[in-house]
């Protein structure tokens, strides 16, 4: 029962973090920490299959999508000396002992025991597809609609940025 503890704090630490970081790149580091200290508390609440949903759809999927959207909407020049600066220990320190912290936990689970504590609660992958689809089915379509609409409306206000920069650069050199 302490990894669940332990995973807890790392997710509150981390979400912490994400909240009071200034810089998106900073708080996308923190978010995938926190992420996967979720994974962990699903793995330890015997929803292994929900573990693994979590970190192939949040840490992976959703992630990319926001560093797409970051990129996307990076029109500045400076943008590869700011990248620079990203890279700089400082950055990744933080998300780095946290993370550190996540592998120690899950290797002392899988050297133990190799199972979940509560052997009784497993949930089958099929149980939550079925719950998905059946349940919850308006949920998993108005997420997909938010999602796709926050990508168009960035794309669309970073579009009306670049075009508003562009035609003040015509007017300056008239």
């Amino acid at each position: 029962m302490i990894t669940f503890y332990i995973a807890a704090t790392v997710a509150v630490l981390a979400t912490i973090m994400v909240i009071t970081r200034y810089n998106m790149i900073h708080a996308l580091l923190y978010l995938v920490v926190s992420f996967l200290a979720i994974a962990i508390v699903f793995y330890v609440l015997g929803a292994p299959f929900m573990a693994a949903l979590e970190v192939i759809v949040y840490a992976g999927a959703i992630v990319v999508l926001i560093i797409f959207v970051i990129m996307m909407l990076n029109l500045k020049q400076e943008a590869v000396d700011q990248e620079r600066e990203w890279l700089t220990p400082n950055t990744y320190v933080g998300p780095a002992l946290l993370s550190i912290i996540l592998l120690a936990e899950l290797v002392y689970m899988i050297s133990t025991s190799g199972n979940t504590p509560i052997q009784d609660n497993v949930i089958e992958a099929n149980k939550v597809g079925y719950s998905l689809y059946t349940t919850y089915v308006i949920g998993v379509e108005l997420c997909g609609i938010l999602l796709m609409s926050g990508i168009v409306g960035a794309y669309h206000l970073g579009r009306q940025k670049k075009k508003v920069v562009h035609r003040f650069l015509e007017l300056k050199e008239e």
